[in-house]
This record gives C-alpha cells, sequence and structure tokens, in this order.
C-alpha cells in the first residue's frame, strides 16, 4: 500500500466531504479512493471516517490524525520538492482561485509570466464569482477583492480597486448627464450585484451617502454590467479593470467624477493552518512584487 497517498485520500476525502470530492481533487477514480482509504485504516488499526449517507464524519482517531496529517504532508512535499527542484526549478501543481472577470483580464496573464519563469509548475485555475471555500477546494491561493468575511485566512494586501460611474455618450445625450448624487434617482441603474450591498455608496463633497438606485438591469458580472453601460442602457458603477480600455476609446466617460467610491482592496489570502510550499511562496512574492498592471500599489 502507498502509506503517503492514503494519507492524501484521507485529507482531501476530510476537506472535500467525500470520497468523490477527494477523488476529484486527486484526480482517482472514487473506487480507488475507498480502497486507499479502507487500507489506510486497516494499516493503523483504527476507523477514521464516520460513514453516513449525507456526508464523512471524524471519528475520535480520525481527529487526532487530521491534526497532524495536513502539515505533515505539507512539510513532506516541502522536502521532496525541495530535493526534485535543486537542479530543475519549481515544480508541482498550484491551486489559484479569482473572481470570473478579473481572473481572466489580469490573473490569468500574470500566472503566464510566472511560469515563464517557472515552467515546470503546472496551475489550476479556478474562476468563480461564488464563494470558494479553500479548504474543501484544496485551494493554495485565492485573489480576491472586496472585504475579507474569513479569520480564518491569512491575507496579504496587494493594491486596491477603484470603483466608476460610468455610460455610454449615447445614454448621456438621450437622458441627460446627472450633475449631482441626487440625480441618480431619475436615470437607469445597471446594478452588478456582486457588490453584496443593494445601494451604491458614494461620496460627494467629501461625505459618504447609501444611494438606493434603480434600472431595469441586475446582474453578478462585472463584465455583463459593462457590456450593458456600453450598449447604452445606463449608468454603471464599475471596477475601473473593467472599464479602463472603454474609457480610452472613449466608448464609456465618467460621470460624477468627484463622487468617488470607496476604493476595494485586492488580497491574496491563503489558509492559516498549512505550511506553504516552495512554489505557493514563490507565486504569492511574484504577485506582490510584480502585481497586475499596475493596479497593485
Amino acid at each position: 500500500m502507498d502509506t503517503v497517498q492514503g494519507f492524501k485520500v484521507f485529507v482531501a476525502a476530510v476537506q472535500g466531504g467525500s470520497f468523490s470530492a477527494a477523488a476529484e481533487r486527486l484526480g482517482l477514480s472514487p473506487k480507488l479512493v475507498s480502497k486507499y482509504m479502507a487500507e489506510l485504516e486497516l494499516r493503523l488499526g483504527a476507523q477514521l471516517l464516520q460513514r453516513t449517507t449525507r456526508r464523512l464524519g471524524l471519528t475520535a482517531a480520525g481527529e487526532r490524525l487530521m491534526a497532524s496529517a495536513p502539515d505533515w504532508l505539507d512539510q513532506l512535499d516541502e522536502m521532496t520538492g525541495a530535493l526534485h527542484e535543486s537542479g530543475r526549478g519549481l515544480t508541482g501543481v498550484l491551486r489559484v482561485a479569482s473572481s470570473v472577470a478579473f481572473g481572466e483580464l489580469h490573473v490569468m496573464g500574470l500566472l503566464r509570466r510566472f511560469r515563464a519563469l517557472h515552467p515546470l509548475v503546472r496551475v489550476d485555475l479556478r474562476l468563480s464569482d461564488r464563494f470558494v471555500d479553500l479548504a474543501s477546494e484544496g485551494i493554495d491561493l485565492a485573489i480576491r477583492i472586496g472585504r475579507l468575511d474569513n479569520s480564518a485566512l491569512i491575507a496579504r494586501k496587494l493594491g486596491q480597486v477603484r470603483l466608476l460611474l460610468v455610460a455610454a455618450p449615447g445614454y448621456l445625450a438621450a437622458r441627460g448627464t446627472p450633475g449631482a448624487l441626487a440625480d441618480l434617482a431619475a436615470h437607469d441603474c445597471i446594478r452588478d450585484t456582486n457588490l453584496r450591498e443593494g445601494a451604491w455608496t458614494l461620496a460627494e463633497q467629501g461625505h459618504l451617502q447609501r444611494i438606493v438606485v434603480n434600472g431595469p438591469w441586475a446582474v453578478n458580472s462585472p463584465r455583463a454590467a459593462c457590456d450593458l453601460a456600453l450598449a447604452a442602457e445606463g449608468i454603471a458603477l464599475s471596477p475601473d479593470y473593467m472599464v479602463r480600455d472603454a474609457l480610452a476609446r472613449g466608448d464609456l466617460v465618467q460621470v460624477l467624477c468627484a463622487s468617488a467610491a470607496p476604493a476595494l482592496d485586492i488580497h491574496a489570502v491563503h489558509l492559516t493552518q498549512r505550511r506553504l510550499a516552495r512554489r505557493t511562496r514563490a507565486l504569492l512574492d511574484f504577485v506582490a512584487r510584480d502585481g497586475f498592471d499596475g493596479y497593485l500599489g
């Protein structure tokens, strides 16, 4: 039996909550995962997991093993990686998570530049606008924009994103240009539900105001909100990285320039309880040093 693989199956099953999740993460068949788990329990002489129809649970022995197994596996990976990499450079898989739009526009390019320096590293990039649980999905590093809710993560601030009020010249020609925040009530506003709040928080003359906006469009994608603004469907509150090129071309114009929204922080986050592999530390340092085309400061 491959004992190390057995430990990997155990940790992946606990973190993912099922054998099928462990199989997907490790690239094994569910049947082989079950076999490894049974052999590990037989070798250790203890039941580690309680199998139920809905989810796996830990026995007392499983809890003791889970308290040390992830760190032990990370140390083993660190040690073997250092030996393998001494003459070849960084190796292994990096699992990185990001929101869809920012990931497509900036994270992917950053990872390509990182791989140009470390060509033996393989990247598993997970793009999603839903909440991603780093532990259950085996994510090494996530790039997150906005407020961080999980204090169990270690975060490294990388910079900030500004939110800009933008509209197409055609929309403004037809509906007029707002001169004050109160004027937004008379306009079609394109709401990006990823911003979490049902209103826009904007500053006028240095005072923050919570502006309730309305319009026929609510979308959960900054790219979709930008596309709708380009189509003259209304005024959007968009991240600067999404509308920078359209503003430069004149396809969009900024409105109420003096009414700034609070900036959103960009963080790289990882789990607290895990020892960072050499490749993950290298990526974290690379992100902090090279950044996203001028968005980090």
